[in-house]
């Protein structure tokens, strides 16, 4: 290991810039100390929010700015190179099944859908219907940082932030930039933004579209005559316009869409998801006034997909499952900060969130021809208000945050009907409507002198059932999890202490942190093939997490670490799982970088990252083994405007288990991928 770090190390010290930020357009930098000198490390990008609260320095936290599109990069893949971040599978979005993309931090994990909450510019992306992340979706934004918060209250942001929020903010583009790669099994990648002035505003056209021929899935020895790569084609535009509203105001709208095929390496495995996203704010944020904001959004959402069943030799394959899903979210936000002596200690708002979602499937197929038919679904509406005090600032002395959110949730009647298709009704199901209240909030506090800083928060936060959990059953292979529609709201409590030195060139961080995650929905196994979506008694989750940060001469040299030790508390019908670990979880996790931050012809960056071994399923019955992989990439500007690039990922070629089926079948990750591309702006 010692000589790999070696190795990785003497790759990319030689070489210059490679992926540095942007810090043009809607960017505010906090300040670094009490007498106005502002760092160029800390920054924050807003998006067109208000100014991104200190409140969060209580807590464990990271700021990424390192984020330029194209040549084969994605959000979801830069994300894994912070430890203790979890997606629900390790394939990224172009081989993974879109249903598996949730994320969560802090070993909360147990299913797909997201237990942390993922924001942009301040609007939940989570799928209205399942709860997972569209990460495709965010491939043709310009995107200006990625603000991580682990651990959760942050009740501003709106519930569902048990474990933590990602928050990603966009920026207007000033001019243009493009990028065109090629690579491995005939993939392309092209991205471009382009934007100017427009009277009194901006406008911003961001667009990206990637496709492939893939790989295939399944690993090698295991494959059949059915097994094939798996292509995907994914693309999207988006438009952004600012307009000044007077000397502090400011208009924005948005509106962007998506399209995402991909397959799963057989046939009738094919998966489509599309979605179009608008928001419309009003931002009013004059120094040393009140300021406020208003903010309305809407996604919609369409999601079609094939399963298929595969012999056990996997010499034939048929059609086990057709599925579509149109959803819809729709939410607005309002928040207030009032003006003390100077400045905007307090907030206070309201927010409002409803989700609206059906699937549509066909099953029990006969050949080609499906006999069954099954639709499910139903809505849910959370209202919330929030108040929070931040005193200080974030330069010497104490920080000291205190918050509190209250929300009323309705759980419309939902409804499951089942059909054979050339004959009568199965089951014809109405599923009351419920209401309840939930309380969250957090308290925290820092206190930091010259470079060394010390901090302590604890919280509570909540999650409301999707409606995929609530009321879909599903099946792959031989094994059925039934849905259930009385599912509890889940429910944390947690707690942290840390400590962070930062002068400047060095960077170093450590927090030690325990979860009591009440309620958690996992899949429980109730017999052989069966299983029930049921709340957990809980899953308790502790741990530490460190990183440290150094820059070296023309390069950065940063190191992760993540330790998590969570266990399952249960009980009843699901008491053989008391004790163990929760699926898909891994106790270590961590990676290493060395990126170049000059500004010379020449750059680079390397990245190690190794995920511990992992259980695929509640009983710990099958393993994903561990995995150390390595990306990457040199750069060389021919010009001021023009460069190329080389990059490859996975450049061991190491077999990163992705999942596993009950018949011993290991799908696999990507394998080594090579690009080589160039980028233009002007």
């Amino acid at each position: 290991m010692i000589r790999l770090l070696a190795g990785v190390a003497a790759l990319a010290l030689p070489v210059g810039a490679m992926a540095q930020a942007d810090y043009e357009g809607d960017v505010d930098w906090t300040m670094a100390d009490p007498v106005g000198v502002r760092s160029p490390y800390d920054i924050v990008v807003r998006g067109g929010l208000l100014q991104h609260n200190d409140s969060d320095l209580t807590q464990g936290s990271a700021i990424l700015t390192d984020l330029q599109p194209g040549l084969g990069t994605r959000v979801e893949n830069r994300l894994r190179d912070e430890a203790g971040i979890v997606q629900f599978r390790r394939s990224d979005g172009r081989s993974a099944h879109p249903t598996s993309q949730g994320v969560t931090l802090r070993g909360l994990g147990g299913n797909a859908s997201a237990r942390g909450l993922v924001t942009l510019d301040g609007v939940p992306q989570a799928d209205p219907f399942g709860g997972w992340v569209a990460w495709s979706a965010y491939d043709a934004i310009n995107l200006g940082g990625i603000i991580v918060t682990r651990g959760g209250g942050s009740g501003g942001d709106g519930p569902g932030a048990l474990a933590g929020t990602i928050a990603l903010y966009s920026k207007l583009t000033d001019g243009g930039e493009a990028s065109l790669a090629y690579g491995s099994r005939d993939s392309w990648d092209a991205s471009a933004s382009v934007g100017g002035e427009i009277g009194r505003g901006q406008i911003a056209v961001d667009g990206r579209y990637s496709r492939g021929d893939g790989f295939i899935p399944v690993a090698d020895g295991q494959r059949g005559s059915v097994d094939r790569a798996a292509p995907y084609e994914q693309g999207g535009l988006g438009l952004r316009l600012r307009f000044d509203a007077g000397d502090s105001s400011r208009i924005e709208a948005s509106v962007r869409g998506f399209a995402d095929r991909r397959d799963r390496g057989t046939d009738f495995t094919r998966s489509k998801i599309g979605g179009i996203d608008a928001s419309l704010r009003f931002v009013d944020d004059p120094s040393g006034a009140a300021q406020w904001l208003a903010l309305a959004y809407v996604q919609l959402r369409d999601f079609e997909s094939g399963f298929a069943s595969v012999a056990a030799g996997r010499n034939s394959v048929a059609p086990a499952l057709f599925q579509r899903v149109p959803a819809t979210g729709l939410g607005a936000h309002v928040e207030y900060r009032p003006a003390f002596r100077g400045s905007n200690p307090l907030r206070v708002g309201a927010d409002w969130r409803r989700t609206v979602g059906r699937t549509e499937e066909d099953f029990f197929f006969s050949g080609v021809i499906p006999g069954r038919h099954r639709i499910a679904g139903g809505s849910s509406d959370t209202v919330g208000a929030f108040a929070e005090w931040t005193s200080g600032d974030s330069g010497y002395g104490f920080l000291w945050t205190i918050s509190g959110r209250v929300d009323r949730w309705s759980l419309g009647e939902g409804y499951r009907l089942e059909r054979n298709i050339a004959g009568p009704v199965i089951a014809d199901l109405r599923f009351a409507s419920r209401q309840g209240w939930e309380g969250s909030g957090r308290a925290g506090v820092r206190w930091k002198s010259d470079a060394f800083s010390l901090r302590a928060a604890g919280y509570r936060g909540w999650r409301l059932p999707t409606l995929n959990e609530l009321y879909r059953p599903f099946r792959v292979g031989a094994e059925v999890t039934t849905a259930n529609e009385m599912l509890k709201p889940e429910r944390l409590w947690g707690g942290e202490v840390g400590a962070d030195w930062d002068n400047g060139d060095t960077k170093l961080s450590a927090t030690v942190f325990a979860n009591h995650l009440t309620n958690a929905i996992a899949n429980v196994t109730l017999a052989p093939n069966l299983s029930q979506r049921q709340n957990l008694d809980a899953i308790d989750s502790k741990g530490v997490e460190v990183s440290a940060e150094q820059r070296i001469g023309p390069a950065t040299l940063r190191a992760t670490y993540a330790f998590t030790d969570a266990k399952v508390d249960a009980s009843g019908g699901a008491a053989t799982l008391d004790g163990r670990r929760p699926a898909q979880i891994a106790k270590h996790g961590g990676s290493v970088s060395l990126r170049s931050n000059s500004s010379g012809p020449f750059g680079g960056f390397a990245t190690l990252r190794y995920v511990g071994k992992q259980n695929e399923d509640d009983l710990g019955l099958l393993e994903l083994r561990d995995a150390l992989t390595l990306d990457a990439g040199l750069s060389w500007k021919l010009s001021n405007a023009i460069s190329i690039e080389a990059r490859g990922e996975n450049l061991f070629d190491e077999l990163v288990p992705a999942a596993i089926s009950s018949s011993g079948i290991v799908e696999r990750a990507t394998p080594r991928t090579l690009w080589v591309g160039a980028r233009v702006s002007f």
